[in-house]
């Protein structure tokens, strides 16, 4: 089994080696990332296909001395696709240098001469498999030449890939997703939600069985995310929920149902004009789901007043046309589909502009009558950064009809835009133990207690497992204090470590210092972790306890709907707010606190950026100057 650090490694191999590939190629980043994203699903089909396979030939019958042969059936019977020779994976990395001279014919019988040829009637031949698949696949590989598309399949021939299947496979699809979404900025990057936004969003929803709506699925995150979920918690995923999406964008629906295909997911993805959220109810599920979730576009204009008025879902009424008789910003328009398309218990969660939380005319009429329903759940502020195509601030959204008797006249505030962890210059995200402390605050507004216990546990032995296995002496004394002084003692052993690693690099053989370097950078980076996950440790304890909910100045405050249900005369309600459904209205400042931030470090940090910017510089002045040149001027 591959743990994390080594599966983080294969994933930036991987994508080092496919995008060294392209840049040598005239192929651009939106030419290439869905044909490398249909050779991994294809990957992951013959990983699956020869697991099956297997598991299938343990109790085939022999005839006449001989087993029986596997057939489609058997493979439809547990949930994989049946690959024919031709469009499995190990055939086609194997396939000799000229293909033209083998005489193979595709599915239509015509004669095929080279490799791309080759892999276009693979995808076709999948495609015949499953009615899911038809039309998705790309097939567009008679683009690279056989070379590159060579070097591509033996890239995604790593062994590694098998060590445990589909999961690894989904990761590494992911990975690529996400580094085709920086390049490629399609619609904005509509197509791709970034999986701390997903995760957040789903681990509120806790979603465990019905159905499942997302109308603007982009390319299945939130699909692909629940089924983790789901998974997690004990149940098959492809039986406990449906999953429905609309996606107008076609290049994106496919991007999803791939995705879902190799998270080994099914469900009912429509996409075209049909699939316009804003003029159609494409799957007829207005008062019927379990679960909505989505990442809409935000923002929209010029969406025709009438056919969205004819089209429903508007539960609070139409916003404002303008003169030409169109709405001129849809957010409230996506804020109350997700609310009409919810059944008598469901729950929604969504992202959406944070302009929208406090936007005046019709808006707040309808933001008023929302709040009055006492179905709005929870409030989470996001900071800059996030999206990798965008660098604006956002919201999460969450619904709830079936919340408890304790809390359905209120509402939980967050303000998360100083809570996120630093990935690059334009990206933020929240790592796994931040997304846990946000999740247990909304835990503590519940009432459910237990689960807040359950994480304080998983702390201790997380951080316990993470210490033994790094040895380090200095690092004992942690565990019998890992929400109070544990991180002034990981603070000391880190600073011990990197004192200590400068004089040893010094001293050692000049031969050798590289070496020795390796060590203790990896011996750095272990202590480095296990002090993030007590920084996050001590920063929950500190705030909640061992399980008490609490207003926290500047993080989380609870509001109640209106004036009238209001217990005591100091509580605040959201009426008395004008129905402002902005976080930071309710949670005040938080005091200053040390960020834990190494300021030498970060200058260190800030030099090398300018250095690089500044060397861009010089490179895009002497390009200017000799055009300027070569033009005469």
């Amino acid at each position: 089994m591959m743990d994390n650090k080594s599966i983080k490694k294969l994933e930036s191999d991987l994508w080092e080696s496919a995008d060294l590939l392209r840049a040598g190629s005239k192929l651009t980043s939106n030419q290439y990332c869905m044909p490398v994203l249909g050779l991994l699903f294809l990957r992951y089909a013959y990983s699956r296909f020869k697991m099956v396979e297997e598991e299938i030939l343990k109790t085939r019958p022999v005839r006449n001395g001989r087993q029986m042969p596997v057939e489609a059936s058997d493979f439809t019977a547990k949930s994989a696709l049946f690959l024919p020779k031709e469009a499995q994976y190990s055939y086609l990395v194997n396939l000799p240098s000229n293909v033209a001279s083998m005489g193979l014919v595709n599915v239509d019988g015509q004669p095929m001469a080279s490799l791309g040829e080759v892999v276009n009637n693979a995808m076709n031949l999948v495609e015949q498999q499953s009615e899911q698949l038809t039309g998705v696949l790309p097939k567009s590989y008679t683009d690279f030449s056989d070379d590159l598309l060579g070097e591509l399949l033996r890239i995604f021939n790593n062994n590694a890939l098998d060590e445990v299947g589909g999961d690894v496979i989904g990761r590494i699809y992911e990975y690529f997703l996400n580094k085709f979404a920086k390049n490629i900025a399609s619609d904005d990057g509509v197509f791709f939600t970034p999986k701390s936004l997903v995760k957040m969003i789903v681990n509120i929803l806790e979603p465990k069985q019905g159905v499942l709506l997302d109308p603007a699925c982009g390319s299945g995150g939130m699909f692909v995310q629940t089924g983790d979920f789901v998974n997690e918690a004990g149940l098959q995923a492809n039986s406990s929920m449906t999953f429905y999406g609309q996606e107008k964008v076609e290049y994106n629906a496919q991007l999803c149902l791939m995705n879902m295909a190799v998270h080994g997911l099914t469900g009912v993805i429509k996409s075209g004009d049909e699939a316009n959220s804003f003029y159609h109810d494409a799957h007829n599920l207005e008062g019927q789901c379990n679960y909505v979730m989505a990442n809409p576009p935000f923002n929209v204009d010029k969406v025709k007043a009438e056919s969205a008025t004819n089209a429903g879902r508007l539960p609070f009424g139409v916003p404002k046309e303008n003169k030409n008789k169109e709405i001129g910003n849809a957010n409230y328009l996506w804020i109350s589909y997700f609310y009409a398309y919810l059944n008598e218990t469901g729950r929604a969660g969504f992202v959406m502009a944070s302009s929208a939380t406090d936007s005046q005319g019709s808006d707040k009429d309808i933001r008023e009558k929302l709040v009055k329903t006492g179905h709005v759940d929870v409030m989470i502020s996001v900071g800059n950064n996030f999206f990798y195509t965008k660098s604006l601030p956002c919201s999460l959204w969450f619904y709830d009809k079936g919340k408890n008797d304790v809390i359905k006249d209120k509402v939980l505030f967050i303000d998360a835009r100083n809570y996120y962890t630093v990935v690059d210059r334009t990206l933020n995200e929240w790592s796994e133990w931040q997304l846990k402390n946000l999740n247990a605050i909304v835990w503590l507004y519940r009432g459910e207690t237990e689960k807040y216990q359950t994480l304080l546990e998983e702390y201790k032995t997380t951080i316990a497992t993470l210490v033994s296995e790094i040895g380090e002496a200095g690092l004992n004394a942690v565990n019998e204090d890992v929400f109070g002084e544990g991180i002034e003692v990981v603070k000391k052993q880190l600073k011990a470590l990197k004192e200590n690693s400068k004089k040893v690099v010094e001293a050692a053989d000049r031969k050798d210092k590289k070496r020795v370097q390796a060590e203790w950078d990896e011996k750095i980076a272990d202590v480095t972790e296990i002090a993030k996950i007590v920084k996050e440790a001590h920063w929950l304890y500190s705030k909640f306890g061992n399980g008490t909910y609490q207003d926290i100045p500047g993080l989380c405050k609870i509001a109640y709907t209106t004036k009238d249900k209001k217990t005591d005369e100091n509580d605040i309600s959201i009426e008395d707010k004008g129905w402002s459904l902005t976080p930071g209205a309710y949670v005040g400042v938080a005091p200053v606190e040390d960020d834990g931030v190494d300021f030498e470090e970060r200058m260190a940090e800030i030099h090398q950026e300018l250095l690089s910017l500044q060397a861009e510089s010089n490179e895009l002045m002497d390009a200017i100057s000799q055009n300027m040149k070569e033009m005469g001027l």
